[in-house]
């Protein structure tokens, strides 16, 4: 993995703890940034590779996560950063499994994707009860449509054919139903753009 991307070849406040250099690092220190990817990219790249085997996508999605993570910066209110960072990229390789031409092999080895509460820092857990009390609110079609699409990482395509109806009343309704999620999320709402 290419670990340097990020980095300035500066001090970059190694001493510091993770609830220090983020508590910097909503303050926009760059520095802090760098030594939150230096110290964890590593990991996040194995525990992304382990799930789906593949160096490219893999990279990908680690650099998307750290980009999301300074993007939103001012919102970060963490318990373990450490587990937070797995927690976005397992909603992120989410979303890549989904869409990867390789999906059907992912899925044979029954990647850990799905959350578990038991180990997820305190916010996660909150996340996850979140999205599961909205799913409870939706009409049955559409938590059937939410479901298919981010629990059995159909397409669109898929789902339409399965349900008999047309890909672009699926497109719709997974908009609506996001749109709807990202409102009820409230303060949580930066986490919409990985879901």
């Amino acid at each position: 993995m290419h670990q340097h991307t990020f980095l300035g070849g500066m001090d970059t406040g190694s001493h510091l703890s993770d609830q220090e250099l983020t508590a910097q690092l909503r303050l926009g220190s760059r520095n802090a940034f760098n030594e939150i990817y230096f110290r964890h990219s590593e990991y996040l790249y194995r525990f992304a590779f382990n799930i789906i085997k593949d160096e490219d996508e893999c990279t990908d999605a680690i650099q998307d996560v750290f980009i999301w993570l300074w993007s939103n910066k001012e919102k970060i209110q963490v318990t373990s950063l450490k587990g937070y960072l797995c927690a976005a990229v397992k909603y992120k390789l989410s979303r890549v499994i989904q869409s990867s031409k390789r999906r059907s092999e992912i899925l044979a080895q029954r990647p850990e994707i799905e959350m578990t509460a038991a180990n997820d820092p305190m916010e996660i857990r909150e996340l996850e009860q979140a999205i599961d009390d909205f799913i409870e609110t939706l009409p049955p079609k559409a938590r059937k449509i939410f479901e298919m699409s981010r629990k059995e990482y159909l397409s669109n395509k898929e789902i339409a054919e399965k349900l008999g109806i047309s890909t672009k009343t699926v497109e719709n309704q997974m908009t609506i139903t996001l749109k709807k999620l990202k409102e009820n999320l409230g303060k949580m709402s930066f986490w919409s753009v990985l879901l």
